[in-house]
């Protein structure tokens, strides 16, 4: 390949800053630098700056302003959600938290911390495609619950998660609905706003913004308490805003809504292209949650049982850059738990590779990462089929890798427009126009 720049496709860990981001955040930096609680000119030109920011992030979340509060991040977000939730629900007399078992490492640690000081915590499981499992949720609901919190999609898989019946579920009992909605940024129609949720989290570094900035939802009239007190953002978040990031997360925003359609049908069309090329050239390619509907950006693969470390060393010396599971978990030698919640094995949720695309990926950067794949993993599949025994080698073409005839791929946030889209796709054609939630038939 003569094109050595290398090509990224790990963009569910993090995007690039966009070039109108980086003005955004020097323009607040070098004029916008004063405090935004100060009365004089100079803070009420930051107040100013504040607001505008906050109403561009709310249109793309689907929120009113009033009920959108600024954290450093999508972890700060759903720390402030669950623990709030949780002391308004033993007000209550509601003690207990449901997640999924799928839910980021971040959010499950939090739980497990809960759970060691005392919090009753349940999990719901999933099916062998990465679905939530209603029936168990339904069983789980049952009315004692301070919180229900789902992804609303999973970082590793792609895979959406019915985070409406969720809602209605949890509702019913009487319970909050939180969403880690931090993937469903920039990749899905789904709004805050669509889903029936209470609490709704996400960061802007998905979305070609800075790091260190992010927003949690919290629905009118919810009177959530403060994770750390102050007056800032309505007394819901304390500590002087900072505005730069802000005004970088805006700018994301502002861009992001624009153009989401279009980018949602190009990221369809190329993840279509990438699963297609390396399974017509790599038999031995296993793709997890085929049948789920998924986002438009996501593919979790695996190369015949070959670890994924091994696997994405290759892929880097060749100019391809993909993750492991979650990146905030990556290097660690645990086998992937979304993986292990499916029901698959330990050596082969350690063998998962997940490649994300971006709305800056092009064709000529698929078609290189498909060649590169080739090259660098080819090799190592053609030694593994020659050492295994026949037994394995038939088992593995059993479980393995081509898809299904006439399988369909659905991705999406939601299931409206999507589905139409990718079926264009197999079908070889342009993906129809995306419609936003707001939009789609009643």
């Amino acid at each position: 390949m003569s094109d050595h720049t290398p090509i990224y496709l790990d963009h569910n860990a993090t995007t690039e800053p966009g070039a109108e981001v980086l003005a955004a955040m020097l323009e607040g930096m070098r004029s916008l630098w004063a405090n935004p609680s100060s009365t004089h000119a100079p803070g009420q030109a930051a107040r100013r700056a504040l607001v505008a920011a906050r109403g561009k992030v709310a249109a793309l979340l689907g929120c009113q302003a009033a009920e959108l509060v600024f954290t450093s991040g999508a972890t700060e977000a759903n720390h402030m959600a669950v623990l709030g939730a949780l002391a308004l629900g033993r007000r209550q007399g509601r003690h207990r938290l449901v997640l999924s078992a799928v839910e980021h490492p971040g959010l499950l640690a939090l739980a497990e911390r809960l759970k060691g000081e005392g919090t009753p915590v349940d999990l719901i499981g999933v099916d062998d495609q990465g679905r939530l499992d209603l029936d168990q949720a339904r069983r789980l609901i049952r009315g004692d619950e301070a919180l229900v919190s789902v992804m609303g999609a999973n970082n590793e898989t792609g895979v959406t998660m019915p985070v409406s019946d969720v809602a209605e579920l949890a509702h019913a009992a009487g319970a909050l609905l939180h969403v880690d909605a931090t993937q469903l940024l920039g990749k899905s129609v789904e709004t805050f706003e669509s889903c029936g949720a209470d609490l709704w989290s996400v960061s802007a570094h998905k979305i070609h913004g800075p790091k260190g900035i992010g927003a949690l939802v919290v629905r009118k009239g919810l009177a959530l308490p403060a994770l750390l007190s102050g007056r800032q953002e309505r007394q819901r978040r304390g500590g002087t805003e900072n505005l730069p990031a802000i005004l970088g997360f805006a700018a994301a925003a502002d861009r992001c809504l624009a153009t989401l359609d279009a980018d949602l049908a190009h990221m369809a069309a190329l993840t279509l292209r990438l699963e297609s090329g390396l399974s017509a050239a790599l038999p031995q390619l296993h793709r997890y949650g085929p049948l789920a509907m998924r986002l438009p950006n996501t593919s979790c693969l695996r190369f015949g049982a070959l670890d994924a470390d091994q696997v994405l060393g290759r892929l880097e010396r060749a100019g391809v850059l993909a993750s492991s599971g979650a990146a905030c978990s990556a290097g660690g030698t645990q086998p992937s738990h979304v993986l292990l919640a499916m029901g698959v094995s330990p050596l082969h949720a350690k063998a998962a590779v997940r490649f994300s695309i971006g709305r800056h990926t092009s064709e000529a950067d698929i078609d290189r990462a498909i060649e590169a794949a080739c090259l660098a993993i080819g090799p190592l599949l053609q030694a593994e089929v020659a050492v295994a025994p026949p037994a394995a080698t038939a088992a593995s073409a059993q479980t393995g890798a081509k898809p299904h005839t006439g399988e369909a791929t659905a991705w999406a946030g939601v299931s409206s427009g999507i589905g139409t889209a990718t079926a264009s796709v197999t079908a070889g054609t342009a993906p129809a126009p995306m419609q936003r939630a707001d939009a789609l038939p009643a």
